[in-house]
């Protein structure tokens, strides 16, 4: 990586503005799930035992520009000092001259969490004035929010251009050395796998995978706009009709690359608000009925997947293969979580690119199973269309901080 890293850094005595990936799900006021907040520990540990002044920013939810109660910050605090094993200051805003007193009067090894970000519209605008604001609260700039590296907000790409150095934290240097790797040098046989409700959000990712891999695996509701494509009844199943054309022309590309299902788990009445399904039943994929939708991969789909996936020594994962949100049809996506935690133990490189499949990995409890299960869904996506990401693009070169 050729940018600054939070080791590059003299952080004794300086205020660190370190932004951080805090957008947590809260119930009743209390923080449900602290595994963002636990990814940052290790870069909020080395910046306070190195003798930082460390202040905390980040968003939560979509308040659009409103103090919303229910998306405070504040239900971190306790949460934070317990994990760092220290104090936690709050302020109640993210700028302002109740923010820079606040600043002003930490000492080293001294930590402030600001309020919401988008509390203000001026974040995702990514307005000049409040990304000026923002930096003046610090002498030196750590991001390690790669979930909102894809964003050139105020807080991600804005800040950088008035604080001289801007490094890379610990997260952000892990998300990226393992999705370069993947993406850059892979070991071979590489394999991905692609799922999920949409093909449109994947096609950029195909295309740039293709030309990388050996295999696409896909799965989920997106193989229903390729059987189509092939002029298979789908019945009721997910359906792009204005993306037939472009199913059709990746499958040409792909030099028999891309492995589709070859049977599917329909139901005959489905509510996915409900969490319910009728009656279910697998059949191959020429024989979906009228009438009846997929929700999974079956289990002569889940072998053929297993004979690639046991060869393969890189693997990336992005997107369930069914609806794994409902027990009944958790056992495509399980499978496949279960096969990548077997042959991570054989040795092979195996990242999970965030979002759903990152949830299907820990709901089949294989999540410290695998290499890498990526804290950004968007970020790991846009990564892997070959995009740049504003977040990092934005960090200071290191060849020229030298």
């Amino acid at each position: 990586m050729n940018k600054l890293t939070v080791e590059d850094l003299a952080l004794k005595e300086k205020r660190v503005l370190m932004r951080v990936d805090f957008n947590v799900p809260l119930e009743e006021g209390k923080v449900a799930n602290d595994k963002r907040i636990r990814a940052a520990l290790p870069t909020m540990r080395y910046i306070v035992e190195n003798g930082g002044k460390l202040i905390l920013m980040s968003h939560l939810g979509r308040p659009k520009g409103s103090r919303v109660p229910e998306m405070s910050l504040r239900p971190c605090v306790p949460v934070l000092s317990e994990l760092l094993g220290r104090p936690v200051n709050f302020e109640q805003d993210c700028v302002g001259e109740s923010v820079e007193a606040a600043v002003a009067g930490l000492e080293e090894g001294q930590v402030l969490l600001l309020e919401n970000l988008r509390y203000h519209k001026q974040e995702t605008d990514n307005d000049a004035e409040f990304a000026r604001q923002l930096a003046g609260l610090g002498d030196i700039y750590v991001n390690d929010a790669f979930g909102t590296a894809h964003r050139a907000h105020a807080s991600t790409e804005g800040v950088t251009r008035y604080i001289d150095k801007c490094a890379a934290g610990y997260l952000m240097m892990k998300e990226l050395e393992y999705l370069g790797r993947v993406m850059e040098s892979p070991e071979k046989p590489f394999v991905a796998i692609l799922g999920g409700a949409k093909i449109s959000g994947k096609i950029d990712v195909i295309s740039n995978l293709l030309p990388k891999v050996d295999k696409v695996i896909i799965g989920g509701g997106m193989c229903y706009t390729f059987f189509k494509s092939r002029g298979l009844e789908i019945g009721n199943s997910l359906l792009e009709e204005d993306r037939i054309e472009i199913a059709t022309g990746l499958l040409a590309q792909s030099k028999d690359k891309i492995l589709l299902p070859v049977d599917s788990v329909v139901t005959d009445a489905f509510d996915f608000g409900e969490r319910k399904v009728g009656t279910l039943k697998e059949v191959a994929v020429e024989a979906i009925p009228a009438g009846w939708e997929g929700v999974d991969i079956g289990s002569r789909t889940i072998e053929q997947f297993r004979t690639v996936l046991n060869d393969a020594k890189t693997v990336v994962w992005n997107g369930p293969m069914g609806v794994f949100e409902i027990k009944e049809t958790t056992r495509g996506t399980f499978a496949v979580a279960d096969i990548l935690a077997e042959i991570t133990a054989k040795g092979a490189t195996t990242v999970i690119g965030g979002g759903d499949s990152a949830a299907a990995v820990n709901l089949a409890g294989v999540a410290d199973k695998v290499s890498h299960v990526s804290t950004g869904g968007g970020a790991s996506l846009e990564f892997m269309e070959g995009k740049v990401l504003p977040g990092v693009a934005a960090l200071t070169d290191s060849r020229l901080a030298r």
